[in-house]
Formats: structure tokens, C-alpha cells, sequence
């Protein structure tokens, strides 16, 4: 005889944690770092065997969504803020021997330039064009950090556009290839900004802590430092699976671990 489920309470739905990025800046001599962006190559290369050892490849985010659409499992979100030129030299050396992409947020505004928005230093030279035609033909994603890394959010409609429309336009002509993702300078972010972002053309945008918005336009990331090892990142793996996650049918079809 079936028993009669009709009465009983269904049961809730899984629930599964967002993507989990990672976000680096410049990777040199963390000496004088006042904003705490700085990693070494030797401590980007124990985080990223640190990763690797549970069974973890670092990937663009591009790739990364497309793969977890797909329910392959296994991958991290691996992106580097403002396109500092160190990456050629420092990072790339270091991803390429574990094996891993990253995505490149880049100033389509500020090729060669410098981090003059940062008012207490130091001075970190940009990729230039050249340099981030070489990144994108080494494997690595190419995305937009706006054109000159404003607040969005206190732009006028029409400098909003062209942060938003015009460095992907800009970085259309360098690399010959539109940049799917885009990230937002500071991290800060409204429902305006996400618009713009979505008119762009942008598949999905990176934040840091986006609050109440969600979904690939909106991705939450959690921020490295040099202080972080084994400890440590693992302390911020399961505080990003706790405070970012969505309903599994509504959500991300399969987890980073």
C-alpha cells in the first residue's frame, strides 16, 4: 500500500554556494602596501598550491561560469584587479606552472599608465596595449575595470556609458575580441551601474560584496592579501559558502569544491 505523502511538508530545495573568485592586484614586493592589494610571487605560488592540493584549478571567470553551467566541478575564480604590469612578469610565470588561467580586469582609459587614483602610493606601472594584447594571446581573459577607475555609482548617465560601453569598445580594438566580464572599480555597485553594465553588452560583473544584488551581473569575490595561507583562505572559502548562496534551481548548477 503507498502512504499518503499529500499532507507532508515538501521538502526544501538544495541550496548551493555562488562561485567562489578570488581577488588579486599587483603581485610584488609587498613592502609598502597600504591598501593591503599586494601579494609576492612566492605567496601567490604557496596560495596557489595551497588550491591545488585540495583538488582546485584556478580559471578565468569566463570560463569558470561556463564550466559550472556544463556541472563540472573543481574550479576556482581567479581575477586580477586594475592591470598592473607585474602580472606579466610575477603572476603569469606562477599560474603557468600550476597550471592555471586567470581573468585580467583592465584600464582600457590608462594603457601604460599608472595607479594615480591611489593618493598614498606607491606608483605601480599599467600593462600597456601591447602588453595586454600578449596576455590575452598567453590564454589568459582580458576584462574591463572601466576606462580610468571611477565610483560608478557617482557617474553621470552619460560617463557611466562610457565607462561601461566605451572601455569594452576600447578593448574590442585591442584585442580584437569584446570582453565578456566586466569589474567595478572599489568594488561598489548599484542597480544603475548594473544596468549600464547589462546595456554594455557584459555577460557577467565582478563586485566584492554586492549585498542585496545577485546574479552573474553581481558576482560576489573574496580578497587576497599577503597574510593569507592554508588558514586562512581556507576561513574565507567557507565564510564566502555561508554568506553566498542561492536556491539550486535558481542558483549555480554545481560547486567550486
Amino acid at each position: 500500500m503507498t502512504a499518503d505523502t499529500s499532507s507532508r511538508p515538501a521538502r526544501a530545495l538544495p541550496r548551493r554556494s555562488q562561485p567562489w573568485i578570488l581577488t588579486y592586484h599587483s603581485v610584488s614586493d609587498p613592502t609598502d602596501d597600504p591598501y593591503n592589494i599586494t601579494v609576492s610571487a612566492d605567496r601567490l605560488d604557496e596560495q596557489l598550491t595551497w588550491l591545488r592540493s585540495r583538488g582546485l584549478t584556478g580559471v578565468g571567470v569566463a570560463e569558470l561560469l561556463n564550466a559550472r553551467a556544463r556541472g563540472q566541478r573543481g574550479l576556482v575564480g581567479l581575477t586580477f584587479d586594475d592591470g598592473y604590469a607585474d602580472f606579466l612578469d610575477e603572476a603569469f610565470p606562477v599560474l603557468l606552472a600550476h597550471g592555471c588561467t586567470a581573468t585580467v580586469f583592465v584600464l582600457s582609459g590608462r594603457p601604460g599608465g599608472s595607479n594615480a587614483w591611489d593618493p598614498l602610493g606607491p606608483r605601480r606601472p599599467l600593462l600597456t596595449e601591447e602588453d595586454i594584447r600578449t596576455v590575452a594571446a598567453a590564454g589568459m581573459e582580458v576584462g574591463s575595470h572601466g576606462m580610468l577607475h571611477r565610483d560608478l555609482t557617482a557617474l553621470s548617465d552619460d560617463e557611466l556609458r562610457r565607462e561601461t560601453q566605451g572601455s569594452r569598445e576600447t578593448l574590442n580594438r585591442v584585442v580584437r575580441q569584446a570582453p565578456s566580464g566586466f569589474c567595478y572599480p572599489y568594488g561598489t555597485v548599484d542597480h544603475r551601474v548594473v544596468e549600464a553594465v547589462r546595456e554594455a553588452g557584459y555577460a557577467y560583473g565582478c563586485a566584492l560584496a554586492p549585498g542585496a544584488l545577485s546574479g552573474p551581473l553581481a558576482l560576489p569575490r573574496t580578497h587576497v592579501s599577503h597574510s593569507d595561507r592554508g588558514a586562512r583562505l581556507w576561513a574565507k572559502e567557507v565564510r564566502h559558502r555561508l554568506r553566498h548562496r542561492s536556491p539550486g534551481t535558481g542558483g549555480w548548477p554545481g560547486d567550486a569544491g
